[in-house]
């Protein structure tokens, strides 16, 4: 699976959590750039996208996260 793909299936992850069919995220797009984005919130992404990719991530790589392209990358290396 490309890095293109994986952002295609986190934007859907996230129009769903943020029940907001309008949402669009880039590899650049942090909690700084959604309000809505919280603590919460976070949690939700992560399990959605544990679930979705059939991966599990580790609590000290999802700390030093800055934006969706580093989850994008984490996804990517977990898949192969």
């Amino acid at each position: 699976m490309n890095k293109e793909l994986i952002l295609e299936k986190v934007n859907q992850i996230f129009r769903k959590v943020f029940d907001e069919e309008n949402i669009v995220i880039n590899y650049s797009s942090s909690a700084m750039d959604i309000e809505e984005w919280d603590s919460l919130n976070n949690i939700q992404i992560i399990i959605a996208v544990e679930k979705e990719f059939k991966i599990r991530f580790q609590s000290s790589e999802i700390r030093g996260w800055n934006n969706v392209g580093e989850m994008c990358d984490a996804i990517l290396k977990l898949q192969k």
